[in-house]
């Protein structure tokens, strides 16, 4: 099933926020928050992905799984929406894109990006695949990178929000050695680990409007496991 009927009410909802904005005349700028599917599915053999790229919705139909292309498909189409909208309306439209959100957590149930971030914590091998080449960001600075691109006067169009990218493998090296309480599975028994390996997430748009990132992995898997260890996640 792929969830279509949700993508009218995403939209609409979306458009009806931008519409409320240009009827007020007082909004000069909406930052939308969209998320990097919008820019790493699309079919092309490349390291890297900048904000030129953009998801290819046939392609995720015939390749992923009904839960993740509909999310994939709902946030592309939603973005392309937004920022066509501010163009055609003379509404000025920035997106920030986000890669794996990660660190600490103030909502009620276990965020989806925190969980994956996660996967090699809490034993979930069936997402081992899904980390094989992970960007990733901490929460704070996602924060920051919107109220600094609301500011920024010459902030334009999309702006990835990515500060590391890590292997599978060096993810469960970092984990291991600081997190020894853990049974983290070690580097070489996930050598053998299939699935599709993401590009990684170039922020340099962002970084070129002299914004910089606070926080490291470090910094974001704190967070995240301090805050699972509190709400017994952990």
């Amino acid at each position: 099933m792929l969830f279509v009927p949700l993508l009218g009410p995403i939209q609409s909802g979306a458009l009806g926020i931008l519409k409320a904005c240009l009827k007020s005349k007082t909004v000069k700028r909406v930052v939308y928050t969209s998320s990097a599917s919008t820019v790493m599915f699309n079919g092309q053999d490349v390291e890297v992905v900048d904000e030129s790229f953009w998801t290819d919705v046939d392609i995720i139909r015939e390749n992923l799984s009904p839960f993740m292309r509909s999310y994939m498909i709902s946030k592309t189409l939603t973005e392309r929406a937004a920022l066509e909208f501010g163009t055609q309306h003379g509404l000025d439209v920035v997106t920030v894109i986000p890669s794996l959100v990660v660190g600490p957590f103030i909502c009620p149930k276990f965020p989806g990006s925190v969980r994956l971030s996660l996967a090699l914590v809490l034993g979930n091998q069936s997402e081992y695949s899904l980390l094989l080449n992970a960007s990733m960001v901490h929460v704070d600075d996602l924060a920051r990178a919107h109220i600094f691109l609301l500011e920024y006067p010459d902030a334009k169009g999309r702006y990835n929000c990515s500060s590391d990218t890590i292997s599978l493998e060096k993810l469960s090296e970092f984990l291991g050695g600081k997190y020894p309480e853990f049974p983290i599975p070690s580097p070489e028994s996930l050598g053998e680990i299939k699935g599709m390996k993401w590009p990684g997430v170039s922020s340099k748009k962002l970084l070129d409007t002299g914004f910089e990132f606070n926080c490291g992995v470090e910094e974001m898997f704190d967070g995240a496991i301090q805050c699972c260890k509190e709400r017994g996640y952990l």
